[in-house]
């Protein structure tokens, strides 16, 4: 099995530095273009299926990077973007920081410090949900010699890879947050994960 999970195109919202989280933002016209360009490079991955956070941003990116290929896509929550609760929508730019509590940013720079804010999700809920679905997949047999399509979010994107890589909380970001449209290859055997490549992009 291989997986090719791709962080979504780009959002106004992700321009802004906004807190998107489980808001549903969509695609701006680069986004959009982003996504038509890791189309036409993965076009010839015979992918059997595709699943996608269910927020519109990331069933857009699925839809423009498949195509007129006849797949479904499955809307799966466990690889929805992490929950910012109520500071979802403002801004994180250094120069116009809307956030109210300067320990929010420890989100980015030392998440092994960071506690949600009223109604988030902590990075521990998120790794949770994102690996079952992952652990769920890798060990279908019927699904061993599929290539699938995983259309997600740049924290849910960590979660999902926080399995393979994260020995501690305060790794979470690895070498950072994915750019959009970027993807990473996992290819998984009787459970087994390793990472082929990780973060590529085509433009």
């Amino acid at each position: 099995m291989k997986l090719y999970i791709v962080r979504h195109g780009e959002t106004d919202w992700n321009r802004m530095r906004r807190l998107q989280g489980h808001s549903n933002t969509q695609l701006n016209e680069r986004g959009k273009e982003l996504a038509r360009i890791t189309g036409e490079a993965l076009k010839n991955v015979c992918f059997s299926r595709c699943y996608s956070s269910p927020l519109d941003r990331a069933v857009q990116t699925a839809q423009l990077i498949l195509g007129d290929r006849c797949i479904p896509i499955c809307k799966e929550d466990r690889i929805c973007e992490i929950g910012f609760g109520v500071y979802e929508g403002l801004s994180c730019l250094a120069e116009a920081n809307e956030i109210p509590d300067p320990d929010f940013m420890y989100f980015f720079t030392a998440p092994e410090k960071y506690r949600h804010p009223e109604g988030g999700e902590s990075i521990q809920q998120l790794c949770a949900r994102t690996t079952a679905f992952l652990q769920e997949i890798t060990h279908r047999s019927d699904l061993e010699e599929e290539n699938i399509l995983l259309v997600t979010h740049g924290a849910a994107l960590r979660g999902l890879l926080s399995s393979i890589q994260m020995k501690d909380l305060s790794q979470f970001w690895g070498e950072g947050v994915s750019k959009n449209c970027s993807v990473t290859i996992l290819e998984a055997h009787g459970g087994k994960v390793k990472i082929l490549e990780e973060n590529k992009t085509w433009y």
